[in-house]
């Protein structure tokens, strides 16, 4: 495994704290009156409460242009309010809120007045179809949902009378179709000041869904604890400090954006850089500049993206507000850190954590040096290990191997379960480790590095598709007989979706069913799950046991060598 030279950052101070444990980082939070935790709490109300709450806490920059700055006090007020239309429709604590919406102000003020009731929250993200929608609501047991009313009457409105469970739908705005309530005069009518629910640190707060290779998305349940997490490994790993300007390009809809674009850095009392619009890359430079961005955390798709633009796109922008820059997401290659260092004078800084890590286990902190391609190394608190996983038995691996990263249970934003499915959960601990699925090696230096994933999953600009719910949404076409999806190399995204199908009889294959194909999935699925490409085939691959070999079609893509392709063919007979 090829490692470019270091960049040397040691001669930077360690940062406050580094080698003090989680006890140490609860001490910092402020908690609620007899022992209960909080994370709306934590967020905001703490700040507002020692004097802080004319700081700015979210900057806003719709796609129209439009900008518009809410204070620590400003984005409390509007987390009571909306906790008190909550209780106002019958909404109690531990019942389940879905927010399905772009980056508006309306879902900041919606997730923290949540959790501030004792409501658990779910991001969905905004691209998804009616289907993956309704599976996650159904997995979840909705009670409430956020959203818009073009999102709405698309995505929800022709199955709503099938989810009876689901008591309230808010609408984002002054107006609302029939059977829904208006945020807007919902909000306007509540109180702005609302008692935090003294939730337990053990209540469940959020729920997460990841895709599985097989059967329905898994709903990660975490809890108010997992605030502990958060803060720490934002000031820690991200370098935020009060008042600095920060900027989390990641959607609320998947598990960065919520734990590290609004939890981390509101906890750690930063100003949110939030923008509506989608990647722009003339836009993202005069945000950094604009904003004077001091902390940003983006992804390495979008990295890349700038890459392809070139130097010369970033000539004539002053990026000398930046302090700190990290990516997450997918590996970041080396090329992306040293192409950090040329345009913005930093380096990117890549970590590891998972949806089930409810926060940043493996990072590159400000005071380390680099290995650019490496994810880093275990945070305070974290013990990871490289092992070998054989029936009941856990071998830990030494340096320089590939093996299952594993890391040792016990950190506070450790997923407490997978919702409703206690076998499944219990699957990844073993041997007195979580066991993350993801290959990787640790090398002399005890920096980490990612080799592959032990599964099939599919991680195309940040998103986590699971092949088996493509495949579902595509044999629910009348001409298809099977499909099996992978992912291939994308130079941008990182990996693109491909699916292999069959038809049935008196079915033709072509480029007007393919179109056709695509459009059906598109529409089920959202363009960011849909396969970008559609290869027709006479059969698929199997294993003994039946199931088709994803693997397999994925090497000979790849054109792994014969040997490799031999050893999964024999796999497939």
């Amino acid at each position: 495994m090829a490692k470019t030279d270091i960049i040397k950052k040691a001669s930077l101070p360690d940062p406050a704290g580094l080698s003090t444990g989680w006890q140490a980082a609860r001490t910092r939070l402020q908690g609620l009156q007899g022992g209960g935790l909080n994370i709306a709490h934590e967020a905001l109300d703490r700040h507002v409460a020692a004097g802080h709450g004319d700081q700015p806490a979210l900057i806003w920059l719709g796609k129209d242009g439009a900008r518009l700055v809410q204070s620590y006090a400003d984005l409390a007020a509007d987390a009571a309010r909306f906790a008190n239309a909550l209780r106002a429709h019958g909404i109690h604590p531990g019942e389940r809120l879905f927010l399905l919406s772009g980056r508006v102000p309306e879902l900041y003020a919606a997730t923290l007045g949540a959790l501030k009731a004792g409501v658990v929250v779910s991001p969905l993200f905004a691209a998804f179809g009616p289907e993956p929608v309704r599976a996650r609501m159904e997995i979840g047991a909705a009670s409430v949902l956020v959203t818009t009313a073009q999102h709405y009457k698309r995505k929800v409105a022709p199955w709503r009378d099938q989810m009876p469970g689901l008591k309230l739908v808010l609408i984002i705005g002054d107006d609302a179709p029939e059977g829904c309530v208006a945020l807007g005069p919902a909000m306007t009518k509540a109180s702005d000041r609302f008692e935090t629910e003294a939730t337990d640190p053990e209540d469940m707060a959020l729920l997460h869904f990841t895709s599985g290779t097989t059967g329905l998305p898994k709903g990660v349940v975490h809890v108010h604890q997992a605030v502990v997490a958060h803060s720490e490994t934002g000031r820690l790993a991200l370098d935020l400090r009060p008042g600095d300007i920060y900027w989390c390009t990641a959607d609320p809809g998947w598990v960065t954006g919520m734990s590290y674009g609004i939890i981390a850095p509101l906890c750690n009392r930063v100003t949110l850089v939030v923008d509506e619009a989608e990647f722009d890359l003339q836009r993202w430079y005069s945000i950094l500049e604009r904003e004077a961005v001091q902390v940003w955390y983006t992804a390495p798709t979008a990295i890349r993206m700038m890459m392809r633009a070139g130097t010369e796109a970033a000539k004539g922008h002053d990026f000398s507000a930046l302090r700190f820059l990290a990516s997450v997401g997918e590996p970041l290659n080396s090329e992306c850190v040293l192409w950090g260092q040329q345009v913005f004078g930093l380096p990117f800084h890549d970590n590891w954590w998972q949806s089930e890590t409810g926060g940043i286990m493996i990072a590159n902190t400000a005071a380390m040096d680099i290995k650019p391609g490496a994810m880093g190394k275990p945070l305070p608190g974290i013990e990871a290990g490289i092992v070998q996983v054989e029936g009941a038995h856990v071998t830990e691996l030494p340096d320089g191997e590939i093996g299952e990263l594993a890391l040792r249970p016990g950190w506070p934003s450790m997923m407490r379960a997978y919702l409703g499915q206690p076998e499944r959960y219990a699957k990844v601990f073993k041997g007195g480790w979580y066991l993350t699925g993801d290959l990787a090696m640790r090398d002399t230096d005890g920096y980490f590095w990612f080799v592959g994933r032990a599964d099939d999953l599919i991680k195309s600009a940040g998103h986590l598709i699971g092949p088996f719910e493509v495949e579902s949404a595509l044999i629910e076409h009348e001409a298809v007989a099977e499909a099996a999806v992978i992912g291939v190399p994308d130079e941008t995204a990182g990996e693109v979706v491909k699916a292999f199908v069959t038809l049935k009889a008196g079915f033709e294959p072509g480029e007007e069913l393919e179109r056709e194909l695509r459009g059906h999935a598109r529409k089920k699925l959202g363009p960011a799950v849909a396969p970008r490409e559609i290869v027709f085939r006479d059969s698929l691959p199997r294993t003994r046991s039946g199931k088709i070999m994803r693997r397999l079609l994925r090497a000979r893509e790849l054109g792994l060598p014969e040997g490799d392709l031999s050893t999964l063919e024999e796999d497939a007979k």
